[in-house]
């Protein structure tokens, strides 16, 4: 595949909505496990969170110069992946009462959010390299 047509596939996520969302989210979650070991004092949880949570961002960064389609891909179904993780340490931080219902709505809806654009992201993906 020439350069060109990555460079094309790939300008898409450049400060666009996934590429803004993921960093928000990103910085969200960093604040969630700064408050988490510093008022909670919970570290545990915390730095799952923090790890899955700021991976989403970075591997819509790594998909910016993706090799391939097939790369693309790939690392977008990873952020997926991380998108649906962050989502479990947040219930069960939430279930744990260690976040406010509303605190859990709020930072949820965002994660769910970036789990849709994955999706439909990676499907689309998946989909124009089956037709090729």
């Amino acid at each position: 595949m020439k350069n060109s047509q990555l460079s094309t596939i790939n300008s898409q996520l450049t400060k666009g909505p996934l590429w803004n969302k993921s960093f928000a989210f990103a910085l969200r979650v960093v604040k969630l496990a700064k408050y988490l070991a510093n008022e909670q004092k919970e570290y545990v949880l915390s730095k799952q969170v923090l790890r899955s949570g700021t991976a989403i961002g970075a591997l819509v960064r790594e998909a910016e110069h993706a090799e391939s389609k097939a790369d693309f891909a790939h690392k977008m179904n990873i952020a997926l992946k991380e998108s649906n993780e962050t989502l479990y340490w947040l219930e069960l931080l939430y279930q744990a009462e260690y976040i406010t219902d509303q605190s859990y709505r709020s930072i949820q809806t965002d994660a769910e959010e970036l789990v849709k654009l994955l999706v439909s992201i990676v499907k689309t993906t998946r989909a124009r390299i089956r037709a090729k």
